[in-house]
C-alpha cells in the first residue's frame, strides 16, 4: 500500500469520462484484493480443525503467506514494466483467488502451506500493481485518490467476511463457498481491465521530485532513523490487521466460546471499523495533523486490544477489536506516505523499504502468537498486538504535526 504525494493536489482535476472509468477499474482491483482472501478468513477454524493443527503449526502455516509475499514481491516492478500495472493487478488477483481456493481444498498441512505460499506471492504482486495503477490514475486525474483506494480495500474485506459468515450460517461447504467466491471475484477483476488506463506505466511527473531529493543532501543518519521509526509505526498498526485476519475467529471460538456464525463477527467488525477510519482519516489529518492522528491511533489500539483481552462475552470482545480496527486504520497509509516524502531518498525508496520490511515482521507474527497460545493461551497471544499499539503511541512523534503538502 502506498501513500499519496502532494504534487497531485495542486493540479486541476481531470473529469474525462475515460479517466472516471479508469478510477472505477482501479477501485475494483482494490475491492477484489480485499474480498478474495477475506472469504476464507472467518473459516480458518474449520481448516485448523480439519487438519488437527496445534496453534504453533497453524501459526507457521499462516506465516507461509508473508513468506510467499517476500519471495515474489521483488518481481512486481519488472512485471509491471513488462505488462502494465492494470494487467498485473487483474491476473495476479486471479492467482490470489486460485491460491485461496487451493487452501480451502487442501487435504494436508503441507499442501495448505503451499496454497498460502502461492496466495501470498500473488497478493504481494497484486498489492504493488494495484497501487501503481491507482497512482497512475491519480496523476492523470490531478487529485488524490490513493487513501480512498485503501478504504475500498477494507470495504472488500468487510464484504468477503460477511459472505463467509453467510456461507457458514447456510452450512455451505468450505470448498464450494470458496469456489463460488473465487471464480466470481476473479472474473470481476479481469472484466475491470476493459476500463483500465491503456498504455505502459511510466514515471511521468516524478522528474522534479527526483531532482529535489538528490539535492537534499543524501541519506543521513537522521533519515535512516526516521525510516526505522516509520517502519515500526506501520508494523505496530499492521499487527492489529494481522490478528484480525489470522486469530480473531479462533479467539472468539476458543477463548470466548462463540458459535461459528458469531466468530466471524469479530473479523467483520474489525475491518468495518478500519474502513470507516480510512474514510475519515484524510480529513482528520488535514485538520489536526498526522502526529495527533497517529497518537490517537496508538491509544485506540491499546484500549481496543485491552478490552478484547479482558472480555468475557463475544460482543465486548468484538467491540474491542472494532476499536482497535478503527485505531489501526491510518497507521500504514500515513507511515508509507511519510516514508515516500523523506528528503535525501529517491521517490519510492522509503516506501519500498517500509513495505518490504513490514511483510518481514508479519512473517514472524503468526508463529509467535501461536507459540504463546500453546504455552499459555490465545488471550495471552494478543499481547503481540497490544505491544504494537504501544509502539505506535511511542513513535507517533516522527509524524509531522501538520501536512507540509496540504493545499493552502
Amino acid at each position: 500500500m502506498t501513500g499519496a504525494t502532494g504534487q497531485n493536489r495542486r493540479v486541476k482535476p481531470n473529469s474525462d469520462p475515460a479517466l472516471r472509468r479508469a478510477h472505477i477499474a482501479a477501485a475494483t482491483f482494490f475491492f477484489v484484493n480485499g474480498a478474495v482472501f477475506a472469504n476464507l478468513v472467518p473459516r480458518y477454524p474449520e481448516l485448523k480443525d480439519q487438519l488437527d493443527m496445534s496453534a504453533t503449526v497453524y501459526g507457521i502455516v499462516i506465516a507461509m503467506n508473508p513468506v510467499g509475499a517476500m519471495l515474489a514481491g521483488v518481481a512486481a516492478a519488472a512485471l509491471i514494466r513488462r505488462f502494465g500495472s492494470a494487467r498485473v493487478a487483474a491476473f495476479t488477483s486471479v492467482g490470489l483467488a486460485l491460491g485461496t481456493l487451493a487452501a480451502a481444498a487442501a487435504p494436508s498441512i503441507l499442501l495448505l502451506a503451499g496454497a498460502f505460499l502461492l496466495a501470498g506471492a500473488m497478493d504481494a504482486i497484486s498489492d504493488v500493481a494495484q497501487n501503481a495503477n491507482a497512482l497512475r490514475v491519480q496523476e492523470r486525474r490531478g487529485k488524490t485518490i490513493i487513501n480512498s483506494m485503501h478504504a475500498i480495500w477494507s470495504a472488500g474485506a468487510v464484504t468477503g467476511g460477511a459472505l463467509a459468515a453467510g456461507a457458514i450460517a447456510l452450512d455451505l461447504p468450505l470448498t464450494l463457498h470458496l469456489a463460488i467466491s473465487s471464480v466470481c471475484l476473479g472474473a470481476v477483476s479481469v472484466l475491470a481491465l476493459r476500463w483500465a488506463l491503456p498504455g505502459p506505466d511510466s514515471e511521468v511527473g516524478r522528474t522534479e521530485e527526483i531532482r529535489v531529493a538528490r539535492e537534499a543532501g543524501g541519506v543521513t543518519p537522521k533519515v535512516v532513523l526516521i525510516v526505522i521509526a516509520l517502519l515500526l509505526v506501520a508494523i505496530g498498526g499492521g499487527l492489529v490487521e494481522e490478528v484480525g485476519f489470522s486469530w480473531v475467529a479462533l479467539y472468539l471460538r476458543g477463548e470466548i466460546g462463540a458459535p461459528a456464525q458469531l466468530a466471524a463477527a469479530g473479523f467483520v467488525g474489525l475491518v468495518s471499523a478500519q474502513f470507516i477510519g480510512r474514510m475519515v482519516s484524510d480529513r482528520l489529518v488535514d485538520r489536526f495533523g498526522a502526529r495527533l492522528v497517529v497518537t490517537t491511533a496508538g491509544i485506540l489500539i491499546v484500549c481496543g486490544i485491552g478490552l478484547a483481552m479482558s472480555a468475557t462475552n463475544v460482543w465486548a470482545a468484538c467491540a474491542g477489536f472494532a476499536l482497535a480496527g478503527f485505531g489501526c486504520a491510518p497507521t500504514i497509509p500515513l507511515a508509507m506516505q511519510e516514508a515516500d516524502r523523506l528528503p535525501g531518498l529517491r521517490p519510492g525508496v522509503g516506501l519500498t523499504i517500509v513495505t518490504w520490511l513490514m511483510r518481514l515482521a508479519f512473517l514472524f507474527a503468526p508463529p509467535l502468537v501461536g507459540s504463546i497460545a500453546d504455552a499459555s493461551s490465545l488471550r495471552a497471544g494478543l499481547t503481540v498486538s497490544l505491544v504494537g499499539g504501544v509502539v505506535v503511541l511511542v513513535l507517533a512523534f516522527v509524524m509531522p504535526s501538520r501536512d507540509p503538502h496540504r493545499r493552502s
